[in-house]
């Protein structure tokens, strides 16, 4: 691969000071940035012209892919809801490429996102964590699985409970969690030759117990995210919590258990009883707090190219800058378990890059060029319009 050398740029890494100079990269890695560095003679040199110089941004939270827009009933795999507890699907095998979100994401400077399955069942699935180009799914994934799904309050009593079966209340969907999650801690401490390799359902859900995968928690309601919290000291596993939209009235809390909060979508209506405390300020408080957040879209409940509308409206009702940016780049990474890949411009990181006209978090400037593991795959052309490169 080719080394390409940006210079001229105003450099943010994330997790250090910003600086004007180069970044170099080499076989997809970044291999060198600082002040003063001179660009190798064969490498390929794009002077960034005082542009900014930022990891590609990170969405933790989304559909993309599975709930495709514009397809209506035919692209929305969302949801297996045949069961209350789905914990072997994955969201891999449902994924689109071709879903029309994917270029938005990737026009607004979103890299890497993270497809989970819905809320519908107390127990939804794997995630996976994909690149946003690419022609086939297995060339974009970064990580599968990424996380187990499970979602507590309205949506699985509302879809069960009108089925006429368990859950139709928060009691069973505890119970629902707690039956699934002890049926895989008896297979996990069963001896490997007499398990039973037909569960898939425990498999999975011992990927959450063994500490491999985190536990995404679907939760809004403070009382729903204590339940989670409860039932994660009660089975010792790592639980990340998603939505999380009353997570601001006890952030001391949840500070305190160091639970990251993955918290959003900002930008939408308070359309359900859940999300009437929803508020912008809600990440400044927490990360104020001490909480480690992250902003997401939940795409397509709001538009992924949304993503850094939605920081940037954090920062406007309180949020340092600093830890605004790190709300899609470097906190959405750890919680992915790849920080030591992405989410930050450092030596030996893959490069994912994007050059912002401007400060992103002044959303009238744009994404005017990526890289994706040091492979260009969009810039603007004269007209300003976003050109992705083939898949």
């Amino acid at each position: 691969m080719t080394a390409i050398a940006i210079t001229n740029a105003h450099v943010v890494p994330v997790t250090g000071p910003a600086f004007a100079g180069t970044l170099l990269v080499e076989d997809g890695k970044i291999s060198a940035l600082g002040p003063g560095l001179t660009a190798p003679r064969d490498a390929e040199v794009v002077d960034a012209a005082g542009a900014w110089l930022l990891p590609g941004l990170i969405d933790a939270h989304v559909h993309l892919g599975i709930h495709e827009e514009g397809e209506g009933w035919a692209g929305d795999d969302v949801n297996e809801t045949t069961d209350a507890v789905t914990a072997a699907v994955r969201a891999l095998d449902a994924i689109n490429p071709l879903d029309v979100g994917f270029d938005d994401a990737i026009a607004a400077g979103v890299t890497t996102v993270n497809v989970n399955p819905g809320s519908a069942n107390p127990i939804g699935g794997l995630t996976v964590a994909i690149r946003t180009h690419g022609r086939v799914v297995d060339d974009m994934v970064l990580r599968e699985p990424s996380g187990l799904k499970s979602a507590m309050g309205e949506n699985p009593r509302r879809v069960h409970g009108d089925l006429g079966r368990t859950p139709s209340t928060r009691l069973g969907v505890a119970l629902v969690l707690r039956q699934a999650l002890t049926q895989a801690r008896i297979w996990l401490d069963t001896d490997d030759k007499e398990r039973d390799r037909s569960d898939l359902v425990s498999a999975a859900l011992s990927r959450v117990l063994s500490g491999e995968i985190p536990w995404r928690q679907h939760a809004h309601r403070t009382d729903d995210i204590m339940t989670a919290v409860r039932i994660a000291h009660e089975f010792g596993y790592k639980l990340v919590l998603d939505h999380a939209t009353e997570a601001h009235l006890i952030a001391d809390r949840l500070a305190k258990e160091n639970v990251p909060v993955l918290y959003g979508p900002i930008m939408t209506s308070r359309n359900k009883i859940e999300v009437r405390h929803r508020t912008p300020r809600a990440p400044g408080i927490l990360a104020a707090a001490g909480v480690d957040v992250s902003i997401i879209t939940d795409h397509p409940v709001v538009p992924i190219d949304y993503l850094i509308h939605q920081v940037a409206l954090a920062c406007k009702h309180g949020m340092d800058a600093q830890e605004a940016l790190r709300s899609v780049t470097i906190n959405p990474a750890r919680v992915l378990g790849l920080h030591e890949r992405i989410g930050s411009l450092e030596v030996g990181k893959d490069a994912d890059l994007v050059l912002w006209s401007g400060d992103p978090l002044d959303t009238r400037n744009r994404a005017q060029q990526m890289w994706q593991a040091g492979r260009e795959v969009m810039h603007l052309d004269q007209r300003q319009l976003p050109v992705i490169s083939p898949r």
